[in-house]
């Protein structure tokens, strides 16, 4: 065995992904450091063994001390472990493994004074991926920018044998932005990121060496190390998971109007619903119950509000919100 080779020091931290609703739009905790550096990062911690039995422990524990921000529904995503994902100074011999969560919660007041306190703001996800945000229509940045840029990649020579050919380009481009006859599936968010990546869209490539400069304008805001991919994998893991899991209602107070819970759906989905069709689909999945209260609306008649009906814990084995995609 060569004994020439420089020892590499392995060690494991902990990103997450925190999700709220804030204002009827998905916002992720983005953390700011002081070097000058003005890109966000997600909240991260090195994972001690010594003082917590699991990663997920760990995660709550560094997050409710230090913003004191108490988290509901949390799930590992991936683990991040590519060279060269750090990029940090005097990081010679050292190699950062990162344990990816999503985790989601509400939002207060007092909360986002501890937020700031601790250099941590809330920023809207569509900020780093806004090629997502259907809301409100086919995005125009996608046929502005984005689709020409990548059919001018698409053709573009291989940047070595290993490369994907035009035609495997080609397919990928199709099935991940909805072209020709395949639909815009929202889940497919971290192909389409990578996707970017590959095509040296977004401003890591240039940052990671992927490419020596941007041929278009950088799309949507960057962020520190690999941060944005895993933003990627907990939107589509999100998006997914509230069409056979509950979750949504982790990002509810607990009594709403179906107008709000149909905004954070859309909020999450990045696609917008049908009044009628979203009630309907509500009711028939018997997830909500009226508290018999009512909301004032301005201009309009009070609305009335609902809560999670937490027995169709016990009822059914996938309770959720199946709209669109798959």
């Amino acid at each position: 065995m060569p004994t020439d080779v420089p020892a590499v020091t392995v060690e494991i931290g902990l990103n997450a992904a925190i999700v709220a609703v804030v204002n009827r739009s998905p916002h992720i905790l983005a953390v700011s450091e002081a070097d000058g550096d003005a890109r966000d990062s997600l909240p991260f911690g090195p994972f001690d063994p010594a003082r917590h039995r699991t990663f997920e422990t760990g995660l709550r524990d560094r997050v409710e001390k230090r913003i004191a921000l108490r988290l509901g529904y949390i799930e590992q995503l991936y683990t991040f472990g590519d060279r060269g994902r750090q990029r940090l100074p005097g990081e010679e011999g050292k190699h950062m493994v990162s344990v990816g969560y999503l985790a989601l919660t509400r939002t207060d007041a007092e909360n986002n004074e501890r937020l700031a306190e601790a250099g941590a703001h809330w920023r809207d996800w569509y900020g780093y991926l806004p090629w997502e945000d259907w809301r409100w229509g086919r995005p125009a940045l996608l046929d502005q920018v984005i689709l020409p840029a990548l059919a001018r990649w698409e053709n573009s020579p291989p940047y070595d044998e290993r490369s994907a050919s035009a035609a495997q380009r080609r397919s990928r481009i199709r099935l991940a932005f909805g072209l020709d006859d395949f639909p815009w599936d929202e889940e497919r968010v971290l192909e389409r990121y990578e996707l970017l990546y590959e095509a040296g869209l977004v401003r890591e490539a240039v940052i990671d060496g992927h490419c020596r400069d941007l041929d278009n304008p950088a799309i949507g805001l960057a962020m520190r190390h690999d941060h944005r991919r895993i933003v990627a994998t907990a939107v589509a893991r999100l998006r997914g998971k509230i069409k056979y899991r509950p979750v949504v209602f982790e990002l509810m107070p607990p009594e709403f109007t179906l107008t709000d819970l149909q905004a954070t759906v859309e909020a999450i989905s990045g696609r917008h619903l049908h009044k009628q069709n979203f009630r309907r689909l509500v009711e028939g999945a018997e997830l909500v119950e009226p508290t018999g209260g009512t909301l004032a609306s301005t201009g309009g008649r009070p609305a009335a509000l609902f809560r999670f009906r937490r027995q169709i814990l016990d009822e059914r084995p996938a309770p959720g919100l199946k709209v669109g995609g798959r």
